[in-house]
């Protein structure tokens, strides 16, 4: 830009011209001026801080104020105020820091410096704002963005010399920029909670909100605007208190501090470790680490200090406290709860109990390797320790129905006390009964069905009926049901059990 400064007139005659979309070519054809300095004003327009409307409303004074010369910015002046730089972009990283009340620190401090306006214009030309969108100042314990490497690193197979390539995991906090970074096998949904939950170890602390891409297995269905979240990412979200807010679809500016974060980690993580074998997974990352510390410990020249020390000085104590336990993945699964009250989870071939008022209901299971809990319209409805017998009913008996608990306590030793109360035949026949059945729980029916026969016949007739089974070796229920239908039990001789009953069905009945 020249030495001499442009009239006021003319800065407004082109931000006119930009309110009305005029191009930079077509405003210097316009009002006779360079297109040069036309191009350079308008770059000054966009990283002021304001926009065209705002600058038509600014006084003269404030208006001159944000197009010093090169003179001015050369004045002592400047050099005090530009050796606060950095201490200013840590301040406006705290919450409740503003432009302003820096400014008003300054003025303070310094009655003779600038104006509010172009402490602002010098400081946003330090903090790089060289586009018209601006440059975002991260607050300290707001925000951790987590991405995947696009190269891969390798381990070697020791018997077999095979060579496979690992996935890099990179998390960064952006106010301090302090790094972690994970190798691991695979993108997958288990990989990638378990990298987050490592992540957030290491930094000793929760951030507001995490930011990834829209990889799968954080994003099920991608958005600009409303992402469809992985279950267990934001179950994992809830267990430590984050919130999720992926990068945008086609938004490279949303992720750019963590791909720049990756450059990086190329240059000071990558290049080493490619001169060494790794023969494992935590060999490899026993390795990283090493190097991780290095490159955290070194001094960044804009902010005069290494990303360690930022975050051990500004960061970490803005970081939500970490839970006792550790985020454990999560299956989730949809079923419906069947007539008896039961649920089944498919990953296992057994069944869980629920409180019987949500039979024919549709709920969500969600289990991991030592609980099943079941939830209804969001409610936790029951828990469960996991069972991997298949084919075994969980049951608590709170769950059932009062005709439903009665069925919980079937066992064999339920029917024989039973059936031992109504005699010593109804025992025996009842103990041959599940003697000679290859399941107990195909008996419990028949053996019941001979219990109930006491709400018709006495004690005394159920165990003789019982007795001339067993002398006939027919042990069922229904030959016990027939000898006390037809009072055969009231008969003297057994041996009228071969016999044919007297009865109309008969053909050529002539009694």
């Amino acid at each position: 830009m020249a030495q001499s400064l442009l009239e006021i007139m003319e800065l407004r005659e082109i931000i006119k011209l930009r309110l009305l979309k005029f191009s930079n070519r077509r405003i210097s054809q316009k009002l006779g001026i360079h297109r040069n300095t036309v191009n350079k004003y308008v770059q000054l327009l966009q990283v002021s801080g304001f926009d065209d409307q705002e600058l038509l409303e600014l006084e003269d004074s404030s208006l001159r104020d944000l197009f010093p010369s090169y003179d001015t910015i050369d004045t002592n002046r400047y050099e005090k105020l530009s050796k606060n730089f950095s201490f200013y972009a840590s301040e406006l990283k705290k919450t409740g820091c503003t432009k302003l009340r820096l400014w008003e620190d300054y003025i303070l401090q310094s009655p003779d410096g600038y104006g509010s306006s172009q402490f602002n214009f010098h400081l946003n030309n330090w903090l790089d704002r060289k586009k018209g969108s601006g440059k975002i100042i991260h607050q300290y314990g707001d925000k951790m963005f987590v991405d995947y490497t696009g190269k891969k690193l390798t381990i070697v197979d020791k018997t077999t010399g095979l060579i496979s390539e690992v996935e890099v995991f990179v998390s960064i906090l952006p106010a301090s920029q302090y790094v972690f970074v994970e190798a691991s096998l695979s993108q997958k949904r288990e990989d990638f909670i378990s990298s987050i939950n490592n992540a957030l170890d290491f930094y000793g602390g929760v951030p507001k909100v995490v930011t990834p891409d829209n990889l799968k297995s954080a994003v099920t269905k991608a958005s600009k605007y409303e992402p469809v979240l992985n279950k267990a990412f934001k179950d994992q979200g809830l267990h430590y208190g984050f919130c999720i807010n992926p990068t945008r679809s086609y938004s490279p500016r949303d992720k750019s501090l963590v791909e720049g974060a990756v450059k990086l980690i190329y240059q000071h993580v990558f290049y080493d470790l490619s001169k060494q074998t790794f023969f494992s997974l935590i060999q490899l990352n026993n390795a990283i680490q090493e190097l991780l510390e290095i490159f955290n410990l070194k001094e960044m020249k804009t902010y005069g200090a290494s990303r360690f020390k930022l975050f051990n000085q500004y960061e970490k104590h803005c970081l939500s406290a970490l839970p006792m336990e550790k985020y454990e993945l999560k299956e989730f699964k949809v079923a419906r709860v069947q007539k008896m009250g039961y649920i089944h989870l498919s990953a296992d071939k057994n069944y869980y109990s629920v409180p019987f008022r949500y039979i024919g209901e549709k709920v969500e299971i969600q289990y991991n390797q030592d609980t099943v809990d079941v939830f209804h319209k969001h409610s936790r409805i029951a828990t469960h320790q996991r069972s991997f017998k298949k084919g075994s009913y969980n049951t608590i008996e709170n769950h059932l129905a009062s005709s439903h608990q009665f069925y919980s306590q079937w066992k064999p030793d339920f029917f024989l006390q039973q059936a031992n109360e109504l005699g010593e035949s109804v025992y025996q026949l009842v103990s041959q009964l599940f003697a000679q059945a290859a399941y107990p729980e195909i008996t419990y029916k028949r053996a019941l069905g001979i219990i109930h026969l006491k709400s018709k016949y006495s004690k005394d007739r159920i165990d003789n009926a019982c007795q001339m089974a067993l002398e006939n070796q027919i042990i069922s229920y229904s030959s016990v049901k027939n000898i006390l239908e037809n009072n055969m039990d009231l008969q003297q001789s057994a041996d009228d059990l071969r016999q044919i009953p007297k009865h109309n069905n008969i053909r050529n009945n002539y009694y």
